[in-house]
């Protein structure tokens, strides 16, 4: 299956980058090496772009696309973006001009059956980012109790019926192990009322994010990856982030806050005194979110947000 995945917001990813032709540039979540692609190309023959991911499938294509093998300019890492501090300090590279982070699933990936991710097909419960790792989703479904089930349904699927659904996985593996998405998708339909299946869509979406949320540490990763990218910027460099949920969202928009502003001074002291400086600027107040026509052509960008920030 050709790996295919719609760059979301493009044009704005590349304007705000302010690309320099001869500028340092890491894309950390490279998937189709859309966004990859267009960097390359506003790169002069002193540029460079290093591209990361943790799927074997979006390195090979992101290899050919990019043609890393060939263009000297370009270096394409099989690795999770959290790790990029050390990549780059082995590669001797202390500081870059750019960093695009373009989270969640790509097209790929929620449209090819057999990688797990997509409640419509019916496969093997997987979702892993990394092909390589062993713990899947299926282990993660039949091996974590049912407070853990609730836990993750609750926090990171944000269902409100994330009590019956935990209940009835535990009732149901009592039986026989559950190993596919449809099985997991009949349990989650008979643990909602037949009233709300009907409204906001899939009843299976919440869980679903749940669990790959869990399973490959999505939050953790990119809450502890924010202050290190900042800090790997030039002054003038640029961060973009591409959000698609809330949950991401709200740590990208404190993060940011927070390096914009890390003061923690209580309000009534006339100066600072915790000695904490701001490392540069929140460029978008609110985030940036894709026009109508975007929407109508890929309507997978509906709940994307493109926030940026700039290093002092």
């Amino acid at each position: 299956m050709e790996f295919k995945h719609v760059s979301i917001m493009l044009d704005q990813v590349i304007e705000n980058l302010s690309i320099k032709e001869d500028g340092i540039y890491c894309d950390g979540t490279v998937g189709g090496a859309g966004h990859s692609s267009a960097i390359l190309s506003h790169l002069g023959p002193k540029g460079r772009l290093i591209c990361f991911d943790q799927d074997r499938d979006a390195i090979k294509t992101a290899t050919e696309r990019l043609n890393a093998d060939n263009d000297d300019r370009v270096s394409v890492v099989k690795s999770n973006y959290v790790n990029m501090p050390a990549v780059l300090s082995e590669m001797g590279i202390e500081k870059v001009d750019g960093i695009l982070l373009d989270l969640g699933v790509s097209s790929y990936q929620f449209d090819n059956g057999e990688r797990g991710f997509s409640y419509r097909m019916d496969a093997p419960l997987d979702m892993r980012m990394d092909q390589d790792s062993d713990y899947t989703a299926k282990d993660i479904v039949n091996d974590y109790s049912e407070q853990e089930l609730f836990r993750m349904i609750k926090e990171y699927g944000e269902d409100p019926f994330a009590r019956n659904i935990a209940k009835n996985i535990v009732k149901a593996r009592e039986v026989k192990k559950i190993e596919t998405t449809f099985e997991l998708n009949e349990i989650i339909k008979n643990s909602i009322p037949a009233k709300k299946r009907r409204e906001g869509g899939h009843p299976s979406k919440r869980t679903y994010q749940a669990i790959r949320i869990e399973l490959n540490h999505e939050l953790s990763v990119l809450e502890n990856s924010i202050d290190g990218m900042i800090d790997m910027l030039n002054p003038g460099g640029r961060l973009c982030i591409i959000t698609f949920h809330s949950l991401e969202d709200r740590i990208v928009k404190q993060r940011m806050k927070t390096a914009e502003n890390p003061c923690i001074c209580p309000p009534e002291f006339p100066v600072c005194v915790c000695g904490r400086k701001p490392k540069g600027r929140v460029v978008t107040r609110k985030p940036i979110v894709p026009d109508n026509k975007e929407l109508e052509e890929n309507p997978r960008s509906k709940s994307s947000k493109l926030r940026v920030f700039e290093k002092s």
